[in-house]
């Protein structure tokens, strides 16, 4: 885990555009709540038409399976598959123990047009709680479908959904080449439920810390070309990419302002490691912290007006907090002998972070400065990389599995537990995505 601590140093890359070969990963349930909330997803009625490519009320019922919050109820049991409101009989699920039900209809409005109404509603009360009519084209299938799981979840727990937003991640496979094994490195986005992978980038050397602009239109990640690493930021939908800094030593770690203006980062250029910040407008650099020791990993309070980062300034990492107006640095963690790689949750109250304590282990916490309180999430010997989902109800982090690198999530109050492992090769630096509009 040190070398987590020390990447914008040690790792260099080298990038070629590439919209090539992709690892999707999958999603496997390790542990949910005690009482999941029992949900009946009908198929969706398409009266008329052609087979859809996508099967919504699928992808509805697994985003919501996936959150540990909730049961699907098997299509088997189900005594009856309504797709209308005249037709649901809160008997039939009331006796399969439904709570909730899921119903809708596709009605194809030209070729490649589809007009989705669904409903949501609620068993035990008798009553429809959601009625919604969405139009899509058949490559936005999906995004309805996810769409449709955000409505429900929001509306049932009170809190956003975000099965529509998209991870980012590193991906890692090994070949063999004249004899020798190497390696061969992807930057990817996908779904939150692993689906239709796209790769950016594809490179003979590690890509490490790669970041989402506040907007999603964006990367942020660091590359060696030229024989000096360098930050680029790349558009998402077109691929232009440009340098913003390439100076002698460190260039790395970068994190996006809340407002999308300006980069904090970690530069050696005036000798040790420190936090700057980059305007993306005017291409202006200002120095935020000066210590001997290494500062890294800067994250963004939702405000605006603050950073936390990784400094070993007190002999090993640990968490800070750092006032951008004063310059002032409070210092946030002191249980346990190794803290790094902070996030700030989006309340602004809480961090998730890499712990380390006397038991060896590295492993996700979740803690609180103001409480003084950091409670573990997870169970494994390397865990690292944590990125918050958007609502602030799951963390996604990279760990061990079987001796390989996957991608790993479990709840902010760590109830709820999957992993996400590839079809083939590693999977690191995982990134989750903001809302996206």
């Amino acid at each position: 885990m040190m070398r987590s601590f020390l990447q914008p140093v040690l790792l260099l890359v080298t990038l070629c555009a590439a919209m090539l070969a992709r690892a999707e990963i999958t999603i496997e349930i390790t542990q949910g709540v005690d009482n999941p909330v029992p949900v009946a997803v009908v198929p969706f009625g398409l009266p008329g038409a052609s087979p859809l490519p996508e099967d919504i009320a699928q992808i509805v019922n697994d985003d919501l399976v996936r959150s540990g919050q909730f049961r699907g109820i098997p299509r088997a049991d189900m005594l009856a598959r309504p797709t209308r409101e005249k037709d649901v009989y809160y008997r039939d699920w009331k006796a399969v123990g439904s709570e909730y039900l899921v119903i809708g209809q596709v009605t194809q409005t030209t070729p490649g047009n589809y007009d989705v109404l669904f409903q949501l509603h609620d068993v035990a009360r008798g009553e429809r709680l959601v009625s919604q009519r969405v139009p899509a084209t058949t490559a936005q299938l999906r995004d309805v479908a996810h769409y449709i799981a955000d409505t429900v979840y929001e509306r049932i727990t009170g809190v956003k959904g975000a099965f529509s937003t998209r991870l980012l991640y590193v991906t890692v496979e090994r070949y063999k080449s004249a004899g020798k094994v190497k390696s061969r490195y992807g930057l990817q986005y996908a779904d939150a439920d692993g689906a239709r992978a796209v790769t950016v980038l594809q490179s003979a050397e590690p890509i490490m810390s790669p970041t989402w602009s506040p907007d999603g239109a964006k990367f942020a990640y660091v590359s060696f070309e030229g024989g000096r690493p360098a930050i680029y930021v790349q558009e998402r939908a077109t691929g232009k990419r440009q340098k913003v800094t390439g100076f002698a030593g460190i260039n790395g770690a970068p994190a996006w302002s809340p407002d999308g203006t300006r980069l904090a980062l970690t530069l050696s250029r005036d000798g040790d490691a420190e936090i700057y910040l980059y305007d993306l407008a005017g291409g202006a650099l200002t120095r935020l912290t000066s210590h001997p020791g290494i500062d890294t990993e800067p994250s963004w309070a939702p405000d605006g007006r603050s950073l936390v980062f990784t400094s070993s300034r007190s002999g090993g990492p640990q968490i800070y907090r750092l006032d951008i107006a004063s310059k002032a640095v409070t210092r946030l963690t002191f249980e346990g002998n190794y803290n790094a790689r902070a996030r700030v949750t989006p309340d602004g109250k809480g961090l998730v972070l890499v712990h380390r304590d006397t038991s060896d282990r590295f492993r996700i916490a979740y803690a609180n400065p103001e409480r003084g309180t950091l409670q573990v999430l997870t169970d494994s010997r390397l865990d690292e990389s944590p990125s918050i989902a958007p609502n602030g109800a799951m963390v996604i982090y990279a760990t061990q599995y079987q001796g390989q690198a996957v991608l790993a999530a479990t709840s902010i109050d760590g109830r709820v537990k999957f992993r996400l492992p590839a079809k083939q090769g590693e999977v690191r630096e995982p990134a989750w995505s903001p809302f996206l509009r």
